[in-house]
């Protein structure tokens, strides 16, 4: 996965939510739980610690980070030639 231009895609905070989602969703979905019962670092680690140990939970996470990952506007795995260049994101006028 050279051919992704990550400098670009953490300074983009929408990327950094898709990454965020794609790892804590399939968590709280699997315990079902939301986000406002997780009161104390210890339910949270408990929590995390759980779904290190599930492997359904795991694969689910890998599927959802492969899709926030994926650019499906590009053939392959990669980005585009035009997007490797990118210093930062690209902000297209309305």
């Amino acid at each position: 996965m050279n051919n992704i231009n990550w400098k670009v895609r953490f300074k983009n905070p929408q990327f950094i939510i898709q990454l965020l989602v794609s790892i804590f969703g399939p968590i709280l979905a699997y315990a079902g739980i939301t986000a406002q019962d997780i009161t104390s670092w210890a339910i949270l680690f408990d929590l995390l610690i759980a779904a290190v140990s599930n492997p359904y939970v795991l694969v689910t996470i890998a599927v959802a980070l492969y899709n926030a990952v994926i650019d499906p506007t590009t053939k392959g795995l990669s980005d585009s030639k035009q997007a490797l260049n990118y210093t930062k994101p690209r902000e297209d006028d309305k």
